[in-house]
């Protein structure tokens, strides 16, 4: 049995999963986002203080944590840009001092989006790939790697930032510094922001987000169809640059823009063939994700799970 923990700007998650990676137990609390420090850490041992009244706690063997980042998975901290309280915060010893965890449990942190890859390459769409990008599409651009059949978090846990990768060199700004970022292009914010600039409206009292610029593109309206289009064209530019590096043989697709489903991956399969035409990359294949809300969750779990197996292993003669 293993804990796994998924800590975001809206909730923090808890599970407890098992060796299949089935969730057996689950709490979420809302994240206390613009308070304190303390505050923030008090509701993350309250998880855990909630997952520890399972009997099946006592058979916990490892715990793995998924965080917002930036993370720095050498050093144990976070600073995720939608919890300002947490600058390189410590969350590795915060949650490992934590007085119901077992001894010899050091927790290990990775990134959320290395944690979906994790999780969708363990039990989901990309399982038995040997190399695959998993990609979380949503208000952000985030993703992940997996290399010769093992997640590659890169030395601080942030290898697979795919949505800071310029597919336009002469782009707006970025947030981050950089210009023509995929996440400008690409995102669920961008999806809303080009509709609204190229004349499309929502329905009268309802939002503008990508789910409805979504509906209106599965209705025909040209300037929502238009929106998904040039998304579509980003994520392919940046899964093919991905597979000219890595010979990946696998895109994975999450997040909520993914669940636009045909609106974007008809178009994204049709603009990835003009991208993708060298050899060893043209018959890269792209799938939805299929974990969901849980991937975080069931991500974390293997890996702790895969610190529990390496350190068990016996040491070669």
């Amino acid at each position: 049995m293993y804990a796994a923990l998924d800590i975001g700007g809206t909730k923090i998650a808890g599970a407890l999963v098992d060796e299949t990676g089935l969730i057996e137990r689950r709490i979420e609390l809302p994240t206390p986002a613009m308070e304190s420090t303390t505050r923030l850490a008090s509701t993350v041992d309250a998880v855990i203080d909630e997952l520890a009244t399972d009997p099946a706690w006592a058979a916990v063997r490892g715990l793995g944590i998924a965080s917002a980042g930036p993370v720095d998975t050498a050093a144990g901290t976070v600073s995720p840009v939608n919890i300002p309280a947490w600058r390189e915060f410590p969350l590795v010893d915060s949650v490992g001092a934590h007085p119901k965890l077992c001894d010899g449990i050091e927790p290990v942190l990775l990134g959320d989006a290395v944690a979906v890859a994790a999780a969708e390459h363990w039990h989901g769409a990309a399982k038995g790939i040997d190399n695959a990008l998993c990609m979380v599409v949503s208000t952000g651009v985030g993703g992940g790697f997996v290399l010769n059949g093992r997640l590659h978090p890169g030395p601080s846990g942030n290898a697979g930032h795919i949505g800071h990768v310029s597919v336009d060199m002469d782009g707006p700004p970025c947030a981050c510094g950089a210009r023509g970022c995929l996440e400008g292009y690409a995102s669920g914010t961008a999806i809303v922001r080009h509709a609204l600039r190229i004349g499309w409206a929502p329905p009268q009292g309802t939002k503008a987000t990508a789910a409805a610029v979504a509906v209106a593109a599965r209705a025909g309206e040209e300037r929502a169809l238009a929106a998904y289009d040039r998304s579509a064209r980003a994520l392919a530019a940046a899964i093919a640059g991905s597979a000219a590096l890595l010979e990946i043989q696998m895109a994975v697709i999450g997040g909520g823009v993914a669940q636009a489903g045909d609106t974007l991956f008809t178009p994204l399969r049709r603009h990835l063939r003009s991208f993708a035409v060298l050899d060893f990359a043209r018959h890269i294949e792209v799938r939805p994700a299929v974990l969901g809300r849980d991937a975080g969750l069931v991500g974390a779990a293997a890996a702790a799970r895969r610190r529990v197996l390496v350190d068990s292993a016996p040491s070669p003669a």
